[in-house]
């Protein structure tokens, strides 16, 4: 039987030590929960994943169009990514993370879906930072293609856009630090957001700002922790209007 708790790496970083770690939990007829946590919190674990996987689902739905090119923000235990995969439009997915060990942890296969992304030749793993690259238009996500445009953006590094993993993060989330962002979109392009935060009035103005089209919706997954469903929001903005005539099978985004 596996032990209780096992250190899979450890690494210090410039915001906190990073640790993966494979947990059994009795209490869940053992099963075998793999957690990343970042200085004294918790950034991710696979026994909440149903967010992240409808962070790409409904981002991805909201796109029309074939050959699709998408960028991930945020690397993490893989689901958003595997997810947008499984859409089988996605000709090119770009994963950028700022943590060089988490992409080794997918490369060295330490972690469940790390071979799924690297055995897929539309995948590649990016190490830089997402923040720094979506303020930069002119050159953008994809470094041997400056400038270059996408069909979606699907953003989970921070808690949500007042909770910040590293406050330098914040200029992001302003109506600038997004139309710097909706810059990198092809037009009709879409940006989504993972947040554990119920929706926030204050974030959706300054969608507002910048998109034509934005919506925040409420996920609803089992949390066996507590016995009771718990609940995080995706938020899905679209840079230009869905044409009154375009396909039925893309749901339209409401104007909130």
């Amino acid at each position: 039987m596996k032990p209780l708790f096992e250190e899979l790496d450890f690494r210090p970083t410039p915001i906190g030590d990073l640790i993966l770690r494979r947990r059994r939990m009795a209490m869940l007829d053992d099963l075998i929960v793999y957690e990343v946590l970042l200085g004294n919190g918790y950034l991710m674990s696979s026994l909440f994943h149903e967010v992240e996987e409808a962070l790409a689902d409904l981002g991805l739905a909201a796109v029309v169009g074939d050959k699709l090119d998408v960028v991930v923000g945020g690397l993490g235990l893989g689901y958003t990514a595997v997810a947008a995969l499984r859409d089988m439009r996605v000709a090119e997915l770009l994963v950028v993370d700022v943590m060089q060990p988490v992409i080794e942890w997918h490369e060295k296969g330490l972690v469940p879906l790390g071979n799924v992304l690297t055995g897929d030749a539309r995948c590649r793993l990016i190490h830089g930072d997402f923040f720094a690259l979506a303020a930069a238009p002119e050159i953008g996500f994809d470094a041997e293609s400056s400038g270059r445009k996408f069909h979606a953006v699907l953003l989970d590094i921070d808690h949500s856009p007042r909770n910040l993993l590293d406050e330098r993060n914040g200029m992001f989330y302003s109506a600038d630090g997004l139309q710097k962002l909706a810059e990198q979109l092809l037009s009709g392009g879409v940006f989504a957001l993972w947040s554990d935060d119920p929706p926030d009035e204050d974030f959706m103005a300054r969608l507002r700002e910048v998109f034509a089209e934005t919506r925040a919706e409420v996920v609803k997954f089992p949390n066996p922790l507590l016995g009771k469903d718990s609940a995080s929001t995706v938020y899905v903005a679209r840079n230009t209007k869905l044409a009154p005539n375009g396909p039925p099978s893309v749901a339209p985004l409401h104007v909130f």
